[in-house]
């Protein structure tokens, strides 16, 4: 016989965890199943144990600054291996987390993998052994997506990386060249770049981080061009041969070819939603192009169905996921959520120098047939970047030159991943440039230079 639930969520990541909480908090009854690690790829090999590189990175680079700040230490080192090992401790404590959160809520977590056997109905295995059959009211899909393959492209867990490979290396490449340039791609040439690697980027697009603003995409070039990144861009990727020394890429831009020799490759290009093995074609789901179709509410088109996260499509970010997954359980629960709005979910790029935006970018607001106006406020200008000795850096505000609404906000320097969730509150509420200008910021603060940016759409900076 089935077990019977009211919720019954495939996937614990953020997206699939988060529901199932926010379910048993609603007094539903609530499961889980889970075939890897709960908490998903963010915590286990993205979001969260990249970042605990990153640090490693960030105070590497640091120790080789120290004259700046009247400091000295000699034989400045890494030990890769413990790098290595303090990013999987961190990532398997939040994961040991999430187990306790799912107990302490009383939700029900079953392990191995699930698949549609009917309406309302799913059949858990591990390891082609029966685990369990589960009844479920509703059904959430969170299986999340996974790093997607070019031809000729095919990661090999050796030569050709993906992130996975990126995060755990047993040594240091002496040269790395990263396909792509988005926030994975980017990140990861910011880590290898300063912990001594050489790096090249390449982009298909005429810029990196193309989704960015094409001021701070700019800005972002420049400085890793600085820190001695090699950046190629309208570049298409031709043949990748191996050797036992490394690998040997060919890249065309403008027309003219040449071979790029790197010990690994990184494929950052994108990802694809994890829809097979579900049954979702013989339940009748919609999809399109790797992911799952769904509404406002993560609802298919199957009554009873629902789809949340990554594997629900773009933006594929953890915390999108997280409040789908609220929105979908509060609804089912017969709530009046709001459905997300997409154009306030704030990216964040956790390379050195980070970057961070949310809303449109200049260029889009002015095609959608807004007059702006827009503020620009340097970190050069900011007490507190200049003592932090962090002075490159700005702040940049889009607002409808009508109503003063912020449109849109982007950042690059010094914490912006912090900064940016003003904005994104800012932007929630509706708030105008006006407001922002009347509102007072702690001094001295890196965000006063969100201030001095809304002062400047209004022609009334202070301090540049």
């Amino acid at each position: 016989m089935a077990e019977t639930f009211d919720v019954v969520v495939v996937g614990g990541g953020p997206g699939g965890y988060v529901a199932a909480i926010r379910a048993a908090q609603l007094g539903l009854r609530a499961a889980v199943v889970e075939d890897a690690h709960l908490g998903g790829i963010c915590l286990n090999w993205g979001c969260i144990p990249t970042k605990a590189l990153l640090r490693a990175s960030e105070i590497f680079h640091l120790m080789h600054r120290l004259d700046e700040f009247g400091l000295a230490a000699d034989n400045v080192r890494f030990d890769m291996a413990k790098v290595v090992a303090r990013s999987r401790k961190v990532a398997a404590r939040l994961s040991g987390g999430v187990a306790h959160l799912l107990k302490k809520n009383d939700v029900a977590v079953f392990d191995g993998r699930a698949r549609l056997r009917g309406p309302g109905t799913v059949a858990v295995t591990k390891d082609g052994k029966a685990v369990a059959d589960l009844a479920g009211k509703h059904i959430v899909l969170a299986t999340g997506a996974r790093a997607r393959a070019l031809p000729g492209l095919e990661p090999d867990g050796d030569r050709i990386w993906t992130y996975r490979e990126a995060m755990v290396p047993e040594a240091m490449p002496k040269s790395l060249l990263v396909v792509g340039s988005g926030a994975i791609g980017i990140e990861f040439a910011s880590f290898y770049r300063q912990m001594g690697a050489e790096v090249t980027v390449i982009e298909v697009a005429d810029r990196i981080l193309p989704v960015e603003d094409e001021e701070i995409s700019a800005l972002a070039a420049k400085a890793f061009r600085k820190q001695g990144v090699r950046i190629l861009t309208g570049a298409k990727l031709g043949g990748v041969t191996k050797a036992k020394s490394g690998v040997r890429a060919t890249v065309t831009v403008d027309r003219k070819a040449e071979n790029v020799d790197a010990e690994r490759i990184l494929s950052a290009v994108g990802i694809t939603g994890n829809i097979e093995d579900l049954g979702l074609e013989a339940a009748g789901v919609r999809t399109d192009r790797g992911h799952i179709v769904v509404n406002e509410w993560g609802e298919t088109n199957v009554a009873g169905l629902h789809a949340i996260g990554d594997v629900a499509g773009p933006p594929w970010l953890a915390h999108k996921a997280s409040h789908e997954g609220v929105v979908c359980i509060e609804r089912i629960a017969g709530l009046a959520p709001q459905p997300i709005d997409k154009s306030a979910i704030p990216g964040c790029t956790y390379s050195m120098p980070q970057i961070a935006s949310v809303g449109l970018t200049e260029a889009a607001a002015k095609a959608a047939g807004h007059d702006v106006n827009v503020g620009r406020f340097p970190y050069a200008g900011n007490g507190k970047a200049i003592a932090l000795g962090e002075a490159d850096g700005l702040i940049k505000t889009v607002f409808d030159a009508a109503s003063g609404e912020l449109l849109g906000a982007h950042m690059i320097g010094a914490e912006v991943t912090e900064l940016i969730q003003g904005y994104v509150v800012a932007k929630t509420h509706e708030t105008t440039a006006a407001a922002l200008a009347d509102t007072i910021f702690a001094h001295p603060t890196l965000s006063e230079a969100m201030h001095e940016s809304a002062l400047d759409a209004l022609g009334r900076v202070l301090h540049i």
